[in-house]
């Protein structure tokens, strides 16, 4: 069950977000949203559900069409929590900087607590035995870590209870926990006064861009894990790929938030192209035993990869038919619409057909395709990850450069 969620603060930040855009048919929408949320007083709540969420979705896909990004990406994260997907407080992080003040400040008051925990614990030792080593501070703070796993918040009587604010409070500690154990171990003080320097002078774009290849480097992970585990569903595949449009290529500027956009057809994963018209991508799964099949000596797909094509052929015949009714009221070209099947991998096929085989198959069906092509998640993760190298290559010459400088 979806918990939808709605309230003043959101309605304060889609509010203020009317004052980032200039253009007229996003600001018609975001007043939609504001129509969906009600009055902000008079009344003891805010319009919330599904009709929310889909408002505040068509505000993210307006804005990717005239070519707001951080504006889509802020109103895909209103829809998220609404949707009940994100914490209220990371919403006050990105877009409150008096939240994100006071949440920064209690991340530093609790740095400090804990260093000045950790030197009176060295006091303590040094008091007990001042012939104390580094060996021996080591296996002091060893066994502190290691009793952190016993300690608990407790539950029922004579437990400690908080308020639900304090837990996420405390979940958010453990995603700070989870950065602070990524980062290098320092070997002295000065290795530590260097790294200190480094975070301080680092340009925060390069920074950026680091970050955003560690996090693709993760999501191909989680995707590949998803893919060679045979009992994967349909579902488990597209939650792993959701948002990830990058992993299809250079030719897609973002993932549409809209996924319908007629009454019988419901799209996967809808991408714009740079030129503004839609590409479908339509997933299957992985596990397909005759994906390419050898009937009598040659090799032709099989009933699960012809099955998909006709359904991304229907999908584009619908969308041509209604191609005015949707650029009208979603301003997303569909004439020009193509598709994606991605479907099966080479692992899973049986009948001793080699991966190689698999390829030519597919390559001789591609060339006789006009719009509808089909991949292997082998071709998606093997595209994607020389994507990724390619990207990493190029930025290590700038950083060597940027050192040398």
């Amino acid at each position: 069950m979806t918990n939808f969620r709605s309230g003043f603060t959101l309605w304060q930040m889609v509010s203020g977000a009317r004052e980032l855009t200039e253009h007229s048919s996003v600001l018609d929408r975001i007043d939609a949203v504001l129509r969906v949320m009600g009055p902000a007083f008079g009344r003891t709540g805010y319009g919330k559900g599904r009709p929310l969420v889909n408002a505040l979705e068509d505000v993210a896909q307006e804005s990717l069409l005239v070519g707001d990004f951080a504006l889509a990406q802020r109103f895909q994260r209103f829809a998220a929590y609404a949707g009940g997907e994100l914490f209220l407080e990371i919403l006050e992080n990105y877009y409150d900087e008096g939240a994100r003040r006071r949440s920064e400040e209690g991340m530093r008051r609790l740095v400090a607590m804990g260093t000045d925990r950790a030197v009176a614990v060295l006091d303590a030792l040094s008091e007990d035995n001042p012939e104390a080593t580094l060996a021996d501070a080591r296996d002091l703070f060893r066994g502190i870590a290691l009793s952190v796993d016993h300690l608990g918040l407790g539950a029922g009587e004579g437990g400690i209870r908080l308020p639900t604010r304090e837990r996420r409070r405390l979940q958010q500690y453990g995603h700070m926990e989870l950065v602070l154990r990524s980062l290098p171990r320092l070997a002295s003080a000065e290795a530590a006064r260097m790294v200190g320097d480094f975070l301080a002078d680092a340009d925060a774009g390069l920074l950026a861009q680091l970050l955003e290849l560690k996090a693709r480097r993760a999501g191909l992970d989680a995707l590949r894990a998803v893919v060679e585990d045979g009992t994967s569903s349909e579902s488990a595949l597209h939650a792993r790929l959701k948002n990830q449009e990058w992993i299809f290529g250079g030719a897609y500027v973002a993932e549409l938030a809209r996924r319908q956009y007629t009454a019988d057809t419901i799209l996967d994963i809808p991408l714009l192209r740079g030129d503004g018209s839609l590409h479908v991508v339509e997933l299957k799964r992985a596990n397909i035993k005759d994906l390419v099949i050898r009937p009598s000596g040659h090799l032709m797909l099989g009933a699960a990869a012809h099955h998909a094509v006709s359904q991304a052929q229907n999908y584009l015949r619908t969308m041509d038919e209604s191609r005015e009714a949707i650029l009208a009221d979603h301003g997303v070209d569909t004439r020009r619409a193509s598709a994606t099947v991605v479907i099966g991998h080479p692992r899973f096929v049986s009948g001793g057909i080699t991966p190689k085989e698999i390829a030519e198959t597919l390559r001789t069906y591609n060339t006789h395709a006009a719009r509808i092509e089909v991949i292997t998640y082998e071709t998606l993760l093997e595209s994607a990850a020389r994507m990724l190298a390619l990207v990493s290559a190029q930025r290590a010459p700038d950083q060597a450069e940027g050192t040398t400088a």
